[in-house]
């Protein structure tokens, strides 16, 4: 008689290689997104090559939040900018982003402290 619990563990074990293949693609399909949204931030924003530009997607609790948005964070001439993005990372496009005259509304002022970014 077959053991049960050998056939449990094969399957167990089978479920764990999907899963796995399954976070392996989705991990570079964000890793692809967000440096898609890194490039679209230089481009929009007038940024350098060498600039720090930070992409997460991060999840919120808050009501009448989205459950996914992504978060862009960015360093020029010494000062931090901060937006956001209510989507998800995988589905935001280039026009998602403000135009690139808004840059100054997107400094965060010195004495600011944000845990986000």
């Amino acid at each position: 008689m077959a053991n049960p619990n050998r056939a449990q563990r094969l399957t167990d074990a089978a479920t764990a290689r999907r899963s796995m293949r399954a976070f392996g693609q989705r991990d570079a399909a964000h890793q692809a997104a967000r440096e898609r949204v890194r490039e679209w931030v230089r481009g929009r924003f007038g940024l350098d090559d060498d600039s720090t530009v930070m992409v997460a997607e991060v999840t919120c609790a808050v009501p009448g939040c989205p459950p996914l948005e992504t978060v862009i964070a960015f360093w020029s001439d010494e000062r931090r900018y901060h937006l956001k993005v209510f989507k998800p990372v995988l589905e935001v496009v280039e026009d998602d982003l403000p135009p690139g005259w808004l840059k100054p509304a997107f400094a965060v002022p010195d004495e600011f402290d944000c845990t986000c970014c």
